[in-house]
């Protein structure tokens, strides 16, 4: 099996690929079968990116914190594993972001797409599901769009749902949200266009950033929608795949 390592610059991804390549080599880039990722999940977001449209599954090996998207660490029976593994097949979010200069910014996100006030002021937002207007208003720190992968991340941490991996749904969450009282946010079919407009944005500017990676300040809008026709390639170890882990975090 062609195996292509890539790694983070922590210093125990750097040891690790180091090790990796020495027992294994390093495929060319053009020729790989398989890349495996050694960092954390943060690492494993820019690695999946990097290889989008090249249709290889990546393997993510944890060399740093939480690791949610990444396989337990060991040098030893490396192919084995890789050829054992399951796959988990994901889609990003599309967002379309227009600042108030009208530039328009696209980016994708595997994560979330999360608007979040730039001031010391509240945001206000309107939100349209599929061209019909929701809320009027929304006064908060900050909302996000998460996808069934990234709804364990930042969307959790917002006290957003953890969503099953092989749902057609999407999380639209607030952040500390003002009014509605205690809003919590929705589940939406992953069909659906979500479009954000923001009020008062000189008053209350809001960014818009796309897994933390395409950040675009000054917005006036932001339109976000699945993307089915990007696919990325996630391989685990039996038994421990997203799924699994998804569930699991449920009960911790």
């Amino acid at each position: 099996m062609r195996i292509r390592f890539t790694a983070s610059k922590a210093p125990a991804a750097v040891a690790a690929h180091q090790a990796l390549t020495a027992a294994y080599g390093q495929a060319d880039a053009r020729n790989a079968e398989v890349i495996v990722a050694l960092g954390g999940d943060g690492f494993m977001l820019q690695t999946l990116h990097a290889a989008q449209g090249r249709g290889l599954p990546v393997y993510g090996m944890n060399c740093g914190t939480i690791g949610f998207l990444m396989n337990a660490y060991a040098e030893g029976d490396l192919p084995a594993r890789l050829q054992a593994a399951e796959e988990t097949v994901i889609n990003p979010l599309a967002m379309r972001a227009t600042n108030t200069k009208g530039k328009v910014t696209e980016a994708l996100a595997i994560n979330e797409v999360s608007l979040l006030r730039q001031g010391s002021q509240a945001a206000k937002l309107r939100v349209f599901i599929d061209g019909r207007l929701r809320l009027s208003e929304l006064a908060c720190d900050g909302a996000l769009v998460a996808t069934p992968a990234g709804s364990t991340a930042y969307n959790y941490s917002a006290h957003g749902p953890i969503l099953p991996i092989g749902s057609d749904v999407l999380a639209l969450t607030a952040m500390s949200a003002f009014r509605p009282r205690r809003w919590r946010g929705a589940l939406l079919p992953s069909s659906a266009v979500v479009r954000f407009e923001v009020l008062e944005s000189e008053k209350r500017p809001v960014m818009a950033d796309a897994d933390s990676r395409s950040s675009v300040r000054d917005v006036v809008s932001v339109e976000v929608r699945s993307e089915p026709s990007v696919t990325h390639r996630l391989l685990f170890d039996p038994g421990h795949g997203l799924e699994e882990r998804l569930i699991g975090e449920q009960f911790t």
